[in-house]
């Protein structure tokens, strides 16, 4: 893999350098690894294409922690080009404990999809393909394009372009009928504490965006920010939601729909948007909607939607009552 491209971070040594990576618990600030892996994608991907065109990142797929860290240590992060398209190329990201080979080390993986643009008239430009010598090479090769498909299928899965599954209706009816409880003006039934009207749990940001968190082709923004700025205020929101530190568990299949130029007014919604009980507490999904707004032209564009999950130590249940809230909900905690 001619792609292929490793850094170290030493934490376990620069003390100067763990303070750009710790929260406020002590822990590992994971807005900003998540930052670092866009990073390495976008390097990745111009050792593939060569520095002659505009790489931007359009998706990163289902990030999940294998094994949480639990002090800090050199993590070793990894990348490299596992399926090309037309234009698009798919990036496979890992971190891991550094010199832990083994799948014990691996903190999470993912990838991340690029998309090669022509840097004068921004649009797709087409991108040598991928040679693969090797059954190993093969292999890889055949689970990128199956790794392409199912974001297109995902797509394609959208409330927004088709109607609800008979498991999402019938979780819409069920609830709904919940909800009559607790409003009947005859006999209502007591709301519990723990049940959480959606609209109650809502929380924003607005930023303009500065230059210095613009890519390396443009003024416009990288997508690292924008997982750290959405990652940060989905914790806040379930931590506002559930009176915890939540831990966090995954980011589901996400896309950047629109660029975020310098300049431009950044508006962050997060949501409680599903709720589900476990073992010791509730898994807690929760979803950022992004928009952009030009301040020349007044005009707002939606940036994309992120579904971080989060687990916290306490039972409790959110509730949507519009249809639009349900638009919220997803019932995927594979």
């Amino acid at each position: 893999m001619d792609s292929y491209h490793k850094i170290v971070l030493p934490l376990s040594k620069d003390e100067w350098l763990v303070d750009s990576y710790v929260d406020a618990s002590g822990q590992l600030r994971l807005g900003s690894l998540f930052q670092d892996l866009d990073a390495l994608a976008g390097l990745v991907s111009y050792k593939h294409t060569g520095p002659g065109t505009a790489n931007v990142t359009a998706a990163v797929d289902r990030i999940s922690i294998i094994n949480p860290l639990e002090d800090f240590c050199d993590l070793e992060l990894s990348g490299f080009v596992f399926f090309v398209g037309n234009s698009s190329m798919e990036v496979s990201i890992e971190a891991r404990k550094a010199g832990h080979p083994g799948d014990g080390g691996l903190l999470l993986s993912c990838a991340f999809t690029m998309v090669a643009l022509n840097p004068e008239t921004k649009k797709p430009t087409q991108v040598s393909s991928l040679i693969a010598e090797t059954l190993e090479e093969k292999a890889i090769f055949r689970r990128g394009e199956a790794n392409k498909t199912a974001k297109k299928a995902i797509t394609r899965a959208s409330l927004t372009t088709q109607a609800p599954t008979l498991e999402e209706s019938l979780l819409i009816h069920k609830t709904y009928l919940t909800h009559l409880q607790y409003t009947d003006l005859e006999n209502p039934l007591p709301k519990p504490e723990t049940t959480i009207y959606m609209s109650e749990t809502s929380i924003s940001s607005t930023a303009i965006m500065q230059p210095q968190h613009r890519n390396r082709h443009s003024f416009m923004i990288f997508g690292g920010y924008l997982l750290k700025e959405t990652m940060e205020l989905a914790f806040c929101c379930c931590s506002a939601f559930a009176h915890c530190r939540p831990t966090f568990l995954s980011l589901e299949p996400s896309t950047f729909d629109a660029p975020v130029p310098v300049g431009s007014i950044l508006y962050l919604k997060a949501t409680v948007g599903y709720t589900e009980h476990r073992k010791g507490g509730s898994r807690v999904q929760v979803s950022v909607q992004s928009s952009v707004r030009d301040v020349a032209h007044g005009s707002f564009t939606g940036a994309g939607v992120f579904n971080y999950t989060f687990f916290v130590e306490r039972e409790l249940e959110v509730m949507p009552i519009t249809y639009s809230e349900f638009f919220c909900t997803n019932v995927d905690f594979c």
